[in-house]
């Protein structure tokens, strides 16, 4: 039986959430990624928006574009549970916990132009500044099966604050539509089988954290395929979420 893990709720600064990590990895180091990114497939139906889908493109692109980047917004899990739930993650089989943060998911892979990503940075600023921070509780486990082959922890509190910052970043140069509706979200096994996948859901069912979030992170996808965080937009004061 998985322990559970909470916490009262507190700034996500006061636990060292301030600064971004040099990588979404437990602290590991890794080489930086080659100058040209790998060509990557449209998006073709993959499931709820999560990091680990294809990305989706604006516009169609030669096979390998350097003007390209694929960045991903989410509002990141703070510790110690990111590296629980990271580590969970990687115990169940599921490798892609080395390379995707512990987070809710709140602009899937999208390719933009890189010469937009300071516009973009820009347009993250205002939007995280018109809003205030919000508690979120994290609490058990359920699943996107058959849909998708996705184990995920549920958003018991701030689902509804989730949302609201998921619009919000998707308009200006993020606007963007979904192909499945919002659904907030912290996954901990994808593409696993049915055992690996039952195991997740049965381990974590007593999961449970507390915190509030007053952030979000800008993350860029590596072609080795590492996300890595490239700026943190803080909560201002504005209506609560």
């Amino acid at each position: 039986m998985t322990p559970t893990r909470s916490a009262a709720g507190g700034s996500g600064r006061d636990r060292g959430r301030a600064s971004l990590p040099p990588t979404p990895v437990m602290g590991i180091d890794l080489p930086e990624p080659p100058a040209f990114s790998s060509p990557v497939p449209p998006y073709g139906g993959q499931g709820p928006q999560t990091m680990s889908i294809p990305v989706l493109r604006f516009h169609e692109l030669d096979p390998v574009d350097s003007s390209e980047v694929t960045i991903g917004v989410v509002l990141d899990i703070p510790e110690p549970w990111a590296g629980y739930l990271q580590a969970a993650r990687e115990g169940f089989g599921d490798l892609q916990a080395r390379t995707i943060p512990t987070h809710v998911t709140l602009l899937p892979p999208t390719s933009v132009p890189r010469a937009r990503v300071d516009e973009i940075a820009g347009h993250l600023r205002a939007v995280a500044g018109s809003l205030a921070s919000f508690e979120v509780r994290l609490e058990g486990t359920d699943t996107f099966r058959p849909v998708s082959p996705v184990v995920f922890v549920k958003i018991a509190v701030g689902g509804e604050g989730c949302d609201v910052v998921q619009r919000r970043v998707r308009t200006g140069p993020l606007r963007r539509e979904l192909t499945f509706p919002f659904h907030p979200h912290v996954t901990v096994a994808h593409h696993l089988d049915d055992e690996a996948l039952d195991r997740a859901f049965k381990e974590l069912s007593e999961f449970s954290a507390t915190f509030r979030a007053d952030s979000f992170v800008l993350y860029e996808h590596g072609a080795d395929g590492i996300w890595r965080p490239k700026q943190r937009f803080a909560f201002g004061t504005g209506p609560e979420s």
